[in-house]
């Protein structure tokens, strides 16, 4: 098979994957903190093993970038709690829906990090995804657990974009496996003392969820991106990686059973569109740039 459709094909099974990390907001029953912390230490045991056997330094390259990795595994932990919480809180459909207006918060606070000016094209894609979110709260009010799953989804995606931002200017020259092995393990050291004490007494079916969570979720997605990028573009992933939503909500519906309303549906594709047209327009302007 050619290389390139082979690697458009792992790109979606990567993706796939990456979308089925939701489901395990369900299925395991841990709190988002204790599920963080188990799929962070099976995650962090597979990437390291991934780099010795490619043989790549464990080692950064300066004082200072292991600073960052410190900042960015901080920013990492309380994304993938926040996640998985809203998953908990609003359901899977939901949760991810939330977490996807990520690239449009991305551009709104890139201004604080970078040289750069919003566009009216960026306000537009802000008020369509205030429009989608707006569709799928069901009431105004935290009492509501869908309400909260949203604002908790919305938090989560505020840190994924701030982390994002940080690791693109100071991180990126490291690949992703051993960018993610380096953060992975200081998700792992931040919450070994903040754990709720649910894994120590958690059943065996429990502990092979959480490492499948740890390896075929989360180390192998990363892993598979890194050998991907070889011949595909940075863009094609970009492109693609916004299907995981459509990718998430899918697996919801066929594994879990959930039966997301005509309003979750329309403000799905009103938040995926903006995210869509946001990283088409970020590429598009980097390559101008050259």
């Amino acid at each position: 098979m050619d290389p390139v459709k082979r690697s458009l094909i792992t790109l979606h099974l990567t993706v796939v994957l990456l979308g089925g990390t939701a489901l395990f907001s369900q299925i395991i029953p841990l709190s988002a903190r204790d599920i963080t912390l188990g799929r962070s230490v099976f995650a962090c045991l597979a990437l390291f093993a991934f780099m010795a056997v490619t043989k790549t330094s464990f080692r950064l390259n300066s004082k200072k970038d292991y600073s960052i990795a410190i900042a960015l595994g901080i920013l990492m932990a309380m994304h993938w709690v926040t996640y998985f919480a809203a998953m908990q809180y609003a359901g899977v459909s939901v949760g991810m829906i939330a977490l996807f207006t990520f690239p449009v918060i991305t551009v709104l606070i890139e201004p604080f990090f970078e040289r750069s000016r919003l566009s009216w094209q960026d306000l537009i894609s802000a008020i369509v995804v205030f429009l989608g979110i707006a569709l799928i709260v069901p009431e105004n009010t935290l009492n509501n657990d869908v309400t909260l799953g949203v604002v908790v989804g919305i938090i989560s995606a505020v840190l994924y974009a701030i982390r994002n931002l940080v690791h693109r200017q100071h991180f990126s020259q490291y690949s992703g496996a051993k960018a993610m092995a380096w953060q992975i393990l200081l998700v792992c050291i931040c919450l070994v003392p903040l754990s709720t004490g649910g894994l120590p007494d958690a059943q065996l079916s429990t502990w092979g969820l959480l490492i499948a969570l740890g390896t075929v979720f989360t180390a192998l997605p990363h892993a598979l991106i890194a050998a991907s990028l070889t011949h595909l573009k940075a863009t094609t992933f970009s492109l693609i990686a916004c299907m995981q939503p459509f990718y998430g909500v899918i697996l919801a519906v066929i594994l879990l059973g959930e039966a997301p309303g005509w309003k979750t549906l329309l403000g799905g594709i009103l938040v995926t569109s903006a995210s869509v047209y946001e990283t088409v327009k970020t590429h598009k302007l980097a390559k101008g740039a050259q």
